[in-house]
């Protein structure tokens, strides 16, 4: 029988499946060579998709008898007939969550006191010197001294992605800036009233930081302007940057490198001013994710963009349409690369839409969100218009809307026209609609003829299990 060599088969369990746990699951099953490849990988992040009973079973099994032995009486899931791990699971895992130990622990311990022990406990079975920690998540008023448990430099040196809140306790936060020097992704929740300036140390004191998402909260500007210039030690290296409120200073323009652009705000935030972004120019520029963004501050930054830009999704954001007719003028006169696009679409909007089809020729997946509040939208002319357009390389499109309903005969029209193209990939997104039996029927008539490739129809879209510029 022909044998695959082992590092065939890491490279196949951790570069192909390593997101498809059901699949290794069942593959830890064919043998023990099998079984010893795939447990670390299951076990580098075992906090991601895992049953948490399960889950908490293991970690229980590394602690003491006489801890163990309280907690079966405590919490009835757990499995009293204690048994030697196989494998030293913990030594695998290269993910650690405090966030979710907390979360745990604090579902399953009834009583405060024995919330603080336990998780003093579990905390010491993690931080020991056989294991090496890539990604750390700290809750909200961490205050566990864990730089000062044996083990704690070896466990967080190389540590390279940080997720924590500014309410962490300072002397946490000392000390792991003391250890770890080689974080390159970092996101903080900056809490209002918690103006923690051990992070600011931090985040100077990294070598190569150049992913950052910063959450804000609070409104005290002087603690804010100081964190937003820590960033400058690293502006040639910020390659990711996420924001949920504007930037005090112009720190965002020193980002030459930047290639990925998020801005996140509220619906009650939506209609504060974005200055930090006029006039800005972002050379490098090639995804642009904005949400509950003022429509005008994005056609600006797109007119300012230097043509790198492959990829826009814009949503939450209700505008008029002459802003939807500038946008879409920004996006094709300046972004001749893209490949994906999530944006709204007003039933005036036709010349606009059949510039961009014909100016974005490289354009792989349009998402459109339809207005259709009031008026009544003409899905005939924009069926004809993608039907006729469309570069050779766009067969994957998404249709969300809000009232009312795609009719059958544009949906017939659409697919007609569509006869000779790269069969399409399809999904339909209405937002306040119960399924459409009879627009499913119709879409498997033209699947059976190859017209469609593939077709959901997700009714449940705040849910949904897809990616905004994922089809398969």
């Amino acid at each position: 029988m022909f044998t695959l060599n082992e590092d065939i088969l890491y490279l196949i369990f951790f570069k192909e499946l390593q997101d498809d746990k059901n699949t290794l699951y069942s593959c830890l099953l064919v043998n023990k060579t099998w079984c010893e490849i795939i447990i670390p990988i299951l076990w580098k992040n075992p906090w991601k998709k895992r049953n948490e009973k399960i889950l908490f079973n293991v970690i229980v099994s590394y602690l003491s008898d006489e801890l163990r032995n309280n907690l079966y009486q405590e919490i009835d899931f757990l499995t009293d007939s204690y048994k030697k791990p196989l494998f030293d699971y913990i030594s695998f895992c290269r993910h650690l969550n405090f966030v979710e130990i907390e979360r745990i622990i604090d579902m399953y311990i009834i009583l405060e006191e024995r919330r603080l022990s336990i998780k003093n406990d579990i905390i010491n079975v993690f931080i020991n010197d056989k294991t090496r920690f890539t990604h750390l998540y700290i809750p909200q008023n961490f205050n566990y001294q864990i730089h000062l448990i044996p083990g704690a430099e070896f466990c967080f040196s190389r540590l390279e992605f940080l997720f924590c809140k500014t309410s962490v306790n300072e002397k946490v936060l000392d000390g792991l800036t003391k250890i770890c020097k080689s974080i390159k992704e970092l996101e903080i929740f900056i809490e209002n009233c918690n103006n923690n300036y051990e992070i600011i140390k931090l985040i100077e004191n990294q070598r190569n930081l150049y992913n950052i998402s910063f959450t804000n909260e609070n409104t005290d500007e002087s603690f804010c302007k100081i964190l937003e210039k820590s960033l400058i030690k690293h502006e040639n290296n910020i390659q990711y940057f996420k924001m949920t409120k504007p930037l005090i200073t112009n720190v965002l323009s020193s980002f030459v490198n930047l290639k990925i652009l998020e801005l996140v705000s509220k619906f009650k935030s939506r209609n504060i001013k974005w200055n930090c972004l006029e006039n800005i120019s972002l050379p490098c520029l090639q995804i642009l994710r904005a949400y509950y963004i003022p429509i005008y501050v994005l056609t600006n930054l797109i007119n300012n963009s230097s043509g790198s830009l492959i990829e826009i999704n814009i949503d939450y954001i209700s505008h008029s349409q002459n802003s939807n007719k500038r946008i879409i003028q920004a996006i094709y006169q300046n972004c001749p690369n893209l490949m994906y696009l999530k944006i709204l679409l007003k039933n005036n909007s036709n010349l606009e839409l059949e510039n961009l089809l014909i100016n974005c020729p490289r354009l792989d997946g349009l998402y459109l969100i339809i207005s259709n509040f009031i008026i009544k939208f003409n899905w005939v002319s924009l069926f004809t218009i993608l039907a006729k357009l469309s570069p050779n390389c766009l067969f994957k499109f998404k249709f969300s809307y809000y009232y009312r309903e795609i009719d059958s005969k544009s949906l017939k029209l659409f697919f007609n026209n569509w006869k000779g193209r790269n069969p399409m990939l399809l999904q339909i997104i209405p937002r306040t609609h119960l399924p459409n039996l009879e627009m499913s029927s119709l879409i498997d008539k033209y699947i059976a003829e190859g017209i469609v490739k593939k077709y959901d129809y997700n009714i449940n879209y705040k849910h949904t299990t897809f990616k905004d510029f994922e089809w398969i």
